[in-house]
């Protein structure tokens, strides 16, 4: 099916062409038209299969933009995916005007938060934890949602928030429409659904189209010689982009570090960075100016990086669904990826049930010699001080630089623009350039401030 044949307003429409959304996913074929009739869905999706942008039109479509009350909740287990579903409403709305989302996540001050609800929103984006919070300190209404999604569910509940679901559903309008996504549909899930649901429409999407198609390599390695065979690994297939897991922060740390060391182009991603800290290397990676991330856990979902090349898995998940999470983060959108895991001798209770909960046994492979040096990442962000609250799109930005700056334009990357802050990639070569000639010229007739973002 194509978004065309879909019955949706003109700006709407307009937002799909922008972002050059043109075929549906099967997620989006399966659901959508139920959605936009204000039908209940509880879908069964894998990540990368589209499942955002249907609910996302889903709550686009049911807004009355001319009432400034809150009428679009969704739920999220964690601050990346919160911020990544926040990020694709607004692409979606850019055509809508007046309309404001709000992300709202713990682990950030919540004076900022209390500051945004004194002007009620048109969607709110949140963790359970902290809507919950502001919730009752009684300066979130929830009287007038119309669409309450659940994204994610099933991790939500590994995260311990069934109780805070509980709470927030309880001060909801009862007749509302409630979209329940989930990459796994166990029994606990099934039940949240028949609680909190009327005559949902069940879609289960096993199409091979909507499934990753990763291969996988495992290496047996003793535990002490793992730092250096990730270095032969990314050596060996030096792949433009791959997300390294690790079970603790403190490893998180220490591969960084080691990797650092070796002269790779490497960030470290974990649970104790503020907010900051977390959009700034999510953009350096995201951009390619950083080659390899390490992370835990908490970025296992939510992280959504267009083309990863590759998932190396430093220590081995805890349980299959953790494995699915971390392996799925490359060969989106019906590419291909490539997932590579070390394993020591403790960890082969492990192996065993990754292999059980795959239906199939591992591909085991020699560890490869990897020679050479790593190479610098592609790409160097640029960050200006000025963002959406200044009128700074990303047209403004490339004009300057292939205006006044005299840059071609296959040396400009990725642009993000954020409220107070614009981050641009530019080509490591003509980083210098593009430099001195947004620090000596104009954005829109005003000068910015303009400085590194280094890695």
């Amino acid at each position: 099916m194509l978004f065309t044949e879909l019955t949706l307003s003109p700006a709407l429409a307009r937002g799909l062409v922008d972002v050059e959304y043109v075929e549906m996913t099967p997620v989006q074929a399966a659901t959508l038209p139920t959605i936009l009739a204000g039908g209940d869905v509880v879908a069964q999706a894998h990540t990368g299969s589209g499942k955002t942008a249907a609910f996302a039109l889903g709550l686009l479509a049911a807004l009355d933009t001319a009432r400034l009350s809150l009428q679009g909740l969704v739920l999220c287990p964690t601050r990346e995916l919160a911020d990544q579903v926040s990020r694709e409403i607004r692409r979606l709305a850019r055509a809508i005007p007046n309309i404001k989302v709000l992300t709202l996540c713990g682990g950030v001050p919540l004076r900022p938060q209390l500051a945004s609800l004194a002007h009620e929103p048109h969607i709110v984006v949140g963790t359970p934890g902290r809507v919950l919070e502001l919730l009752e300190k009684n300066v979130l209404p929830l009287a007038a949602v119309k669409v309450l999604v659940l994204d994610e569910a099933d991790r939500m509940l590994d995260m311990g928030f069934s109780d805070a679901l509980d709470s927030i559903v309880a001060a909801l309008p009862a007749t509302r429409q409630t979209l329940l996504f989930s990459a796994t549909i166990p029994d606990p899930i099934r039940a949240i659904s028949r609680r909190l649901q009327r005559k949902p429409l069940d879609v289960s999407i096993e199409d091979t189209q909507a499934r990753p198609q990763i291969e996988q390599l495992f290496f047996e390695v003793d535990a002490k010689q793992k730092p250096s065979a990730l270095r032969a690994l990314l050596l060996e297939y030096r792949p433009e982009s791959a997300v390294v897991f690790c079970n603790t922060r403190q490893d998180v740390r220490a591969v960084a570090a080691d990797l650092a060391e070796r002269g790779f182009s490497v960030l470290a991603l974990h649970g104790e960075l503020d907010q900051r800290e977390r959009e700034e290397m999510l953009v350096r990676f995201a951009n390619r100016s950083c080659s390899v991330l390490v992370a835990s856990d908490v970025a296992a979902r939510g992280l959504d990086i267009a083309e990863l090349a590759m998932v190396v898995n430093y220590d081995l998940a805890h349980d299959a669904d953790t494995h699915l999470h971390r392996v799925g983060r490359t060969g989106r959108a019906g590419r291909s990826g490539l997932a590579l895991s070390l394993c020591a001798a403790c960890e082969a209770p492990r192996a065993l049930a990754i292999a059980a909960g795959q239906g199939g046994p591992l591909h085991w492979a020699p560890l490869p010699a990897g020679s050479g040096k790593p190479q610098p990442a592609p790409f160097v962000t640029l960050v200006v001080d000025a963002g959406r609250q200044d009128k700074l799109r990303p047209g403004d930005l490339l004009g300057a630089l292939t205006g006044s700056a005299g840059l071609a334009a296959g040396a400009i990357g990725k642009i993000d623009v954020f409220p107070t802050r614009t981050y641009v990639a530019i080509a490591r070569e003509a980083a210098a350039q593009a430099r001195s000639g947004l620090r000596s010229g104009k954005i829109k007739g005003r000068a910015f401030r303009v400085r590194d973002l280094a890695v």
